[in-house]
């Protein structure tokens, strides 16, 4: 029987590895994603193409079984679920990644311990790959159940909880050793369990408004985890694709950051968006009293005003109103309206969220700005219209020490002329804090679905 030659597989994963760097490029512009996407896609098709032609493979039974279980599941959830639960999908799927890292971890161990075909190297590869992966299993699941709802998304603190997680670390550490010089089974155990808690602990004490950074980090340890994957199985393609996608989470989470004035080391050790303070701006206003508008008020301002500033964020998401916006800012510039969207950079429940919404309507990529693009343009703007916005526009942030948004760069939405909030009730955001916005003299809510807010503003400005 023919066998094809190792230089084969390397070129072929070479290639494959060349076809996810292009991918990734793309997907760093809404212009390009979709032709990455398309070459991320091609080169996953290579990968699992050639992997299938490896001697190695000496049954197809099981390998046909997992891809069309896998492409059914699949499938179905992508018809399912709706581009507002695709920050949850992602938590869970990088939850699936981390499961995988330690079942092959523990499948090597145990299939190759009795024949003492481990050496040390190998045994050092096992034991990062589970620790890895179980940290990163637990702490996505967590995330997932705080972006589903299913948690609270209030940071969950303890009296130390810094040196319960150190213990927890070096308790790690130190059953990892053990487990690389003696090959002990408990020790392995162990040291899985201890990861698995330590990643619930990492993630619990993160608040809903931070929550986007953490999808970010848990995508760079789920690359990780597939590194160390690849370094069990001795697959060269999933080290470098592993690599890639852990090095690009890490960068991207470490760019959030720095635009959200958080530290990278509070978001890997769990001690981000933690303050045991209640207070807030706004709760503190609350006995103010808000202002409400109707459609009728929004749309003959909308219409008359020169320069509009549109603020879109997760209750957009949840209507799924983008296309009624995209249907108000036609409206707005067939009037000669200068309309101008502006993103906050954890807009959303996870990074791009709003992009992704945007360019799903159609609108076009030049009225679309990042925060340090368009703040500056807030103080001249007549209009600011916040749909579905809460925590990236609260001014608690900036004015309010006690808030656990404080040091979060805003979009200074308060600075417009006159503001107006596209909201369904008073409730708070998803980090939990009152927005003080609503409590400002130049600030009106309307009260409503994103959706049909946007609809009957369009209709108020047509006279309908």
């Amino acid at each position: 029987m023919f066998e094809l030659s190792p230089d084969f597989f390397a070129v072929a994963y070479l290639i494959a590895t060349i076809l996810f760097i292009y991918g990734l490029k793309g997907l760093s512009s809404p212009r390009t994603a979709l032709r990455g996407n398309g070459s991320a896609m091609l080169g996953m098709a290579l990968a699992v193409g050639v992997t299938l032609m490896s001697p190695e493979v000496k049954s197809y039974t099981w390998v046909f079984a997992g891809l069309g279980a896998g492409a059914v599941v699949g499938t179905a959830l992508a018809l399912r679920i709706s581009m507002t639960a695709m920050p949850q999908l992602v938590a869970a799927l990088h939850s699936f990644v981390g499961l995988s890292a330690v079942l092959v971890a523990a499948g090597t161990f145990l299939a190759h311990r009795e024949a003492q075909k481990l050496d040390m190297t190998s045994m050092i590869e096992l034991g990062v790959g589970s620790a890895i992966g179980a940290i990163t299993f637990t702490g996505s699941l967590v995330a997932f159940g705080k972006l589903q709802e299913i948690l609270k998304s209030n940071p969950l603190i303890f009296k130390g909880q810094h040196f319960v997680n150190l213990v927890l670390a070096l308790s790690m550490l130190g059953l990892g050793v053990h487990f690389t010089v003696t090959s002990d089974l408990m020790s392995f155990l162990g040291m899985t369990g201890i990861a698995m808690v330590l990643g619930l602990l990492l993630v619990l004490p993160i608040g809903g408004a931070d929550m986007p950074v953490v999808v970010s980090m848990l995508n760079s340890y789920s690359g990780w985890a597939a590194s160390a994957t690849g370094f069990i199985l001795g697959n060269q393609l999933l080290i470098t694709t592993g690599a890639l996608v852990g090095s690009s989470g890490a960068i991207l989470s470490y760019i959030m950051c720095k635009a959200m004035n958080r530290s990278i080391v509070s978001v890997i050790f769990g001690g981000m968006g933690t303050t045991d303070a209640q207070a807030s701006a706004g709760s503190q206003a609350a006995n103010k009293g808000v202002k409400s508008a109707s459609v009728e008020d929004v749309g003959f301002l909308l219409e008359n005003s020169s320069k509009i500033i549109i603020v879109p964020g997760y209750g957009m998401a949840v209507a799924q109103a983008q296309h009624a916006v995209k249907e108000l800012v036609d409206v707005l510039q067939e009037k000669g309206v200068e309309v101008k969207f502006a993103i906050h950079p954890v807009a959303g429940r996870m990074p791009g969220h709003m992009n992704v919404l945007l360019a799903e309507s159609d609108i076009p990529y030049d009225c679309v700005f990042e925060m340090e693009e368009v703040n500056s343009d807030f103080s001249a703007a007549d209009v600011c219209l916040v749909i579905g916005a809460n925590d990236v526009v609260n001014p608690a942030a900036k004015s309010d020490k006690t808030s656990p948004l404080y040091g979060m760069p805003i979009l200074d939405a308060y600075k417009a002329k006159q503001i107006f909030v596209s909201k369904r009730s008073m409730k708070a955001g998803y980090a939990g804090v009152d927005n003080a916005l609503f409590y400002y003299p130049n600030c009106s809510l309307v009260f409503g679905d994103a959706k049909s807010t946007c609809e009957a503003i369009v209709a108020a400005i047509k006279g309908a």
